[in-house]
């Protein structure tokens, strides 16, 4: 069944209207979305922490003026983690549940593709975020991040595999890279995946939600807490920041809590990452090689008792400064730069899923500074777990309960 919501942008209120075949499906929503130039977020902050400059966060509201289609194209997905697109349009889908599935941009959902190795998806863990290979419509290898239980813990996991001519299983598998050292936590795990421009894979992890791993987002021992950048083949990508002996040279950049977005900027080429902060503090990131982004010793977050994250610092020297923070949290998942031409004024804005805030953000940057910011279907109720643009020009937007948005000009 596909229900299809018309978005009228007007000048004080989005009004959403949704309609399907399904009487008890029928409903009427009114965005809460501010159509002033007044900061989104209207709860107060949990602490009184002071951005390191001036828009930092809360950066003023902006409005879409293009008139807005928006579909739930696909129901009863199972905890949907990542999307991406394949080459004719379709969108290769993984559930955190362990399987994968093609939905295409009619809504049609294949059976699950079968011989992907087994996930641990207890807590945050399951199969992750994923991407294919740029040479896709000749070799069909696809590579993804999952959770993996071992005898010493669960950890961050890599893999990759080819896809089947008939689609129906993933072939050739291997698991190319362990984030180790492994931990019985199964929290924080990252998750998300890319192919740079020189055809190396960078992957993000987490810290491992414990007090005990926690330290390790600043150890260049330890793969949690870090960008990181290895070959295909799951090797320390030539190129990468040059460490101190006995350094994990596959690290990238490094104090990160739990990053599970990432997403190249459409002219830049830069990378960019989005990561949880504790209660408060969700961080947007400029990533540069070699550069230490600071958890946990310094942070716009507290600790959730409400506590002061170690020091209760939110600067020091030679630790990165976010672009942005949210405080309090928005939970920022999944993201992506709109680089099509189907709405104009979105070109090269950054949309992010937010989880807990419970809409998609997005975010117009300039100069690499946030310059304003939109929350869009704020009104649905979904927590959005990851955004893609698609080959049309649209924006497909899962989420944990299960749907599949497409979001296009009216």
């Amino acid at each position: 069944m596909t229900k299809k919501i018309q978005v009228l942008a007007a000048s004080a209120a989005l009004i959403i209207t949704a309609f399907s075949n399904n009487a008890s499906a029928f409903a009427n929503y009114t965005s809460i979305q501010d159509t002033t130039k007044a900061p989104v977020e209207k709860l107060a902050p949990n602490n009184s922490y002071s951005p390191a400059f001036a828009g930092q966060t809360r950066i003023a509201g902006t409005k879409t003026k293009t008139a807005l289609d928006v579909k739930v194209l696909a129901e009863g997905l199972k905890r949907p983690w990542g999307i991406t697109v394949l080459p004719d349009g379709r969108l290769l889908i993984t559930e955190k549940t362990g399987t994968m599935k093609i939905v295409t941009t009619a809504g049609k959902v294949s059976e699950p593709i079968t011989g992907l190795p087994e996930v641990n998806s207890g807590g945050q863990g399951g199969l992750l975020g994923l991407t294919t290979d740029p040479a896709f419509s000749k070799n069909r290898i696809v590579y993804w991040v999952f959770s993996e239980k071992t005898s010493t813990g669960n950890l961050t996991a890599v893999a990759k595999g080819t896809l089947s001519a008939d689609e129906k299983k993933m072939e050739n598998v291997s698991v190319i890279y362990r984030a180790d050292p492994a931990h019985p936590s199964m929290g924080h795990y990252g998750g998300r995946i890319l192919v740079d421009k020189t055809g190396n894979l960078l992957v993000t992890t987490g810290e491992r939600s414990s007090l005990e791993t926690r330290p390790q987002a600043q150890y260049l021992t330890s793969a949690n807490g870090k960008v990181l950048r290895i070959t295909k083949d799951g090797k320390p990508a030539p190129g990468n920041p040059v460490w101190s002996a006995g350094a994990k040279p596959e690290i990238y950049s490094y104090g990160h809590r739990n990053v599970q977005n990432l997403a190249f900027h459409p002219v830049t080429g830069d990378i960019w990452t989005a990561e949880f902060g504790p209660m408060g503090g969700d961080e947007l990131n400029l990533v540069k090689p070699g550069k230490n982004y600071g958890w946990p010793t310094i942070t716009y977050g507290l600790e959730y008792s409400g506590a002061k994250v170690g020091d209760g610092i939110q600067q020091k020297e030679g630790m990165e400064q976010p672009v942005y923070y949210w405080n309090p949290s928005i939970s920022p998942s999944g993201m992506s730069f709109y680089s099509g031409s189907m709405i104009p004024e979105w070109k090269n804005n950054l949309f992010i899923g937010a989880l807990s805030g419970k809409h998609i953000l997005r975010l117009v940057i300039k100069d690499n500074k946030v310059v304003a910011e939109e929350r869009l279907l704020a009104d649905q109720n979904q927590r959005f777990r990851s955004t893609m643009q698609g080959r049309d020009g649209a924006l497909y937007a899962i989420t944990d309960e299960g749907r599949l948005y497409r979001i296009a000009k009216k």
